[in-house]
């Protein structure tokens, strides 16, 4: 059973405050925790104990996935592999996570690799979101690894959220496009103290009409650094689109890297990058309406990574 804490930070990742309807496999410090498993969605452990596989049949409509990681554990480190496995015409929601409590002076580590395998015209949306706390000197640290292989027809939209806590992370998402296939990410990311997160996003549209769009919003405070990659690369008739807007603060360090590569003439690709601090017009604005400069700093920030 769980306890406080680990029940906090399931509610802080997965926005659980029970057990969840439909299909569920919940981890707490390295061990399965519970788990349920629907008439049309299967959840099998792998035999050699690093992960799961996620079996979802196909036509499976409106049905929910919840696959979240706590650790509460000082010291513990561990590597998950968990594969989603999505037949043709499904409509479903995944609900990731992981949130690391550490009061404790070893570090504490989770890093997930989730591959999709998303069948013919299927729609799913996958949110990831990571959250940290404790006041223990050790660090926490989060590594996500997604790899996502479109079906023709296919869309998948990804809401991958890291707002607090995280000491260290590397977040690399790699996607092979089909024809007619969609990718929609959305990141929302912020980074305070000496923190440190490298998002790295790299796209193939292989289909015709293949179409993917990265847009991140990030925040980056005191002196902490983040580094935002994102490749997007067009074989055929496709189209893409990668964005980056951060606001820095303090001693901060932002590094955006576009990469574009079109290998075919009717490949159509963006990429838009803004880096800036808060305009001391919207600072001053808000002041007059009775709020601090620490209040009107946080309402705005609030705005942008809302």
């Amino acid at each position: 059973m769980m306890d406080e804490i680990q029940r906090r930070l399931l509610e802080e990742v997965a926005g659980l405050h029970e057990v969840p309807e439909g299909a569920y496999n919940i981890r707490a410090n390295g061990k399965l925790d519970s788990r349920n498993t629907t008439a049309n969605i299967d959840i099998i452990s792998k035999e050699d104990g690093s992960g799961i596989d996620i079996r979802i049949k196909e036509g499976t409509k409106n049905e929910s996935v919840h696959i979240p990681v706590v650790l509460s554990q000082s010291g513990l480190k561990e590597v998950v592999y968990n594969d989603f496995y999505v037949g043709d015409d499904c409509d479903v929601t995944i609900v990731a996570g992981c949130g690391i409590d550490n009061c404790g002076v070893q570090d504490a580590q989770h890093d997930g690799i989730h591959r999709f395998f998303v069948g013919k015209n299927s729609k799913i949306k996958y949110v990831e979101k990571h959250y940290g706390s404790g006041d223990g000197t050790g660090k926490r640290v989060m590594n996500p690894g997604t790899e996502v292989t479109l079906e023709e027809g296919s869309l998948m939209e990804m809401e991958m959220v890291q707002i607090k806590g995280v000491d260290s992370t590397v977040r690399k998402t790699t996607a092979d496009l089909a024809p007619g296939a969609k990718l929609l990410i959305r990141e929302r990311l912020m980074t305070h103290g000496d923190q440190s997160a490298i998002s790295i996003y790299e796209v193939n549209l292989n289909g015709e009409t293949a179409n993917a769009d990265v847009v991140s919003r990030s925040v980056a405070k005191d002196t902490s650094y983040q580094k935002f990659d994102a490749k997007i690369v067009g074989n055929t008739l496709c189209s893409g689109h990668a964005e980056c807007d951060a606001i820095i603060m303090g001693n901060a360090k932002v590094l955006a890297v576009p990469q574009l590569e079109a290998n075919h003439v009717d490949a159509a690709l963006i990429h838009e990058a803004a880096i800036g601090k808060i305009a001391g017009e919207q600072i001053i604005k808000l002041m007059t309406l009775g709020l601090t400069e620490e209040e009107a700093e946080e309402q705005i920030i609030n705005g942008f990574l809302k």
